[in-house]
């Protein structure tokens, strides 16, 4: 993603090192060692899994579009002879340890080339997603992106520990300042809520998304009757 800008204009080497990594981990191209030590600061960091959270959250209107892309038939022969070593000549093509490995290489940096593209023309072409991080008591519980367009929100568990008596219920507060609700989510998954249609116009920049604690089932009120955890603004990402 090193040819790519974000969605602010700043291009990737600009940004902090651990913000680098989060988003290489979250497109999947960093090889195997990179990829375990990268997996393990999710596993023992909350802000790192944060930000791995924040960036597959915003990948994640796009990765479904994106069509996949066969390879022209003369790729094969291009790939060999770009190899640095020669194939032995009793050796078959498909037994080549150093083909396949060239083809990992291409093959990733097409598809991450591939996904850089779609997110920038998909900023051209669509309106941008919102991104909230929902945060309460000095953690970040969800990180949340919603998409106006297909009038849902992907809610990304971050630092939020499941409470066995109650479950998280998220709440939209527009600009009147009344909660209403969108739906439960999870502490071990992604939950993409369909958010109902007289609430998507009020989904828009500086709205505030929220988290309370409800009986198991959701709020009998419809308006939140545990504690508000966390919160957080919709901003563009």
């Amino acid at each position: 993603m090193t040819d790519a800008t974000d969605h602010s204009g700043k291009l990737p080497e600009d940004l902090p090192e651990a913000e680098l990594l989060a988003a290489e981990y979250a497109l999947g191209v960093l090889d195997g060692a990179a990829r375990a030590a990268a997996a393990q600061r999710v596993a023992r960091e909350p802000a790192f899994a944060a930000m791995v959270a924040a960036w597959e959250a915003r990948l994640a209107p796009w990765a479904a579009e994106i069509a996949d892309i066969a390879p022209p038939p003369q790729l094969w022969e291009r790939i060999a002879a770009a190899l640095p070593a020669p194939i032995p000549p009793r050796a078959s093509l498909w037994q080549s340890l150093a083909f396949w490995r060239g083809l990992t290489f291409v093959t990733g940096a097409l598809a991450a080339a591939c996904l850089a593209a779609a997110i920038y023309l998909g900023t051209l072409t669509q309106p941008q997603p919102l991104l909230a991080t929902i945060e309460g008591g000095g953690h970040s519980h969800f990180v949340a992106t919603v998409d106006a367009r297909r009038g849902t929100v992907a809610v990304v568990p971050a630092a939020f520990a499941a409470d066995a008596s109650r479950v998280p219920e998220l709440w939209l507060i527009p600009a009147d300042g009344r909660p209403r609700p969108l739906g439960l989510l999870r502490a071990d998954r992604t939950v993409t809520i369909t958010i109902p249609a007289a609430l998507v116009p009020h989904a828009r920049r500086d709205a505030v998304l929220a988290v309370s604690l409800e009986p198991p089932g959701g709020s009998p009120t419809g308006a939140p009757t545990g504690p508000v955890i966390a919160s957080g603004k919709l901003t563009n990402l």
